[in-house]
């Protein structure tokens, strides 16, 4: 299921670091990550959805690649989200 607009207002006020901040790397990960968190629920129910299962996996290399970014120019900004987010381990 898509994000509502109302959800995703949500996240950006809840990650972004100015008031008209909308792409940066922390409010696109955060973004992918209750996409990719929506999936996981569909895919419990749907579990031969071979199709959607792709696109997800693309949301991840995506969310992955952002990730390294991120670790690459802020290490300070990359753990703080990685706390927020619950990710990895």
């Amino acid at each position: 299921m898509a994000l509502l607009k109302e959800h995703r207002k949500e996240i950006m006020k809840k990650f972004r670091r100015s008031d008209l901040d909308t792409g940066s790397p922390e409010v696109q990960v955060a973004l992918l990550t209750f996409r990719i968190l929506g999936l996981t629920e569909h895919f419990k129910e749907h579990k031969l959805d071979i199709h959607g299962r792709i696109g997800m996996r693309d949301l991840v290399n995506q969310r992955k690649s952002l990730l390294q970014y991120l670790k690459r120019k802020d290490q300070t900004r990359f753990n703080t989200l990685v706390k927020e987010l619950d990710l990895r381990g």
